[in-house]
């Protein structure tokens, strides 16, 4: 083979390797407990789960956190490779792959301030009512994320929007119970919000990687290592410590 050839294959393989090498991009919003941030570090339920799994596959993973219409372009342009806690719609399975596997289950129910407990058993008691939204959320229960019976008002975090809700500026919250009860318990608000028992909608949070061969591929292997770890004592010692509001997440076993 003349030299000129095997410098080119050998530059090629080089460049593969580069690439091959670069670490996996990975976006997602700060919802406690799920992923969050503290003490400049990433930490969550649903974070530590897609780590531990990612470094039994041999995979390097860079994080980064950033609102949840930011984490959609960046999907979208392809500046990330994947989105952690998605909700799955046939809208995105056009441009994502979901893997079979779940990483939680969320049930979406009503936050209210005490001193205005506002009655909620079905749409028709939210007549009239300001509701705090998250922006680009995807709420499974399509009659709530279309009626035209009460206003949606987006806030650009969820701790703006309980802050809201504590200075009377909306009547009602709508968040995850876990994310919800968590959130209150950081913002020292346990004893100004309460929630209502009627749950809104149930879904599933994912990791969903971008529509590419090679990421449709791991996206396959993720759920199948998913799976396995989720039949490991150290999966239920994980979900233990989030299970509480204020239970010890120190990361101490």
């Amino acid at each position: 083979m003349p030299l000129l050839s095997m410098l080119l294959l050998t530059l090629l393989a080089s460049l593969g390797s580069a690439v091959q090498a670069e670490p996996l991009r990975i976006v997602s919003e700060p919802w406690a407990p799920y992923i969050y941030e503290e003490n400049g570090q990433p930490r969550g339920l649903d974070y530590e789960a897609s780590a531990i799994v990612f470094r039994r596959l041999g995979i390097e993973v860079q994080w980064s956190l950033m609102p949840w219409k930011r984490c959609l372009v960046e999907l979208e342009s392809g500046s990330a490779d994947a989105v952690l806690d998605i909700f799955q719609n046939r809208e995105r399975e056009k441009q994502m792959a979901f893997p079979r596997e779940p990483l939680s289950q969320v049930e979406f129910v009503l936050f209210y301030a005490r001193q205005r407990p506002y009655p909620f058993q079905r749409l028709a008691d939210l007549q009239g009512l300001k509701v705090g939204v998250s922006p680009g959320y995807w709420y499974a229960d399509q009659a709530f994320r279309t009626s035209p019976l009460f206003i949606r008002e987006p806030a650009p975090t969820h701790e703006a929007n309980l802050g809201k809700l504590v200075r009377d500026r909306v009547d009602l919250v709508v968040n995850d119970r876990r994310a919800g009860q968590f959130l209150l318990h950081q913002m020292g608000l346990e004893d100004q919000v309460g929630q209502h028992a009627h749950v809104i909608s149930r879904d599933h949070l994912y990791l969903a990687f971008r529509r590419l061969p090679r990421l449709e591929g791991l996206a396959e292997r993720f759920g199948e290592a998913l799976r396995r770890f989720k039949r490991e004592p150290e999966y239920a010692r994980l979900v233990a410590r989030y299970q509480e509001p204020g239970g010890d997440i120190s990361g101490n076993r």
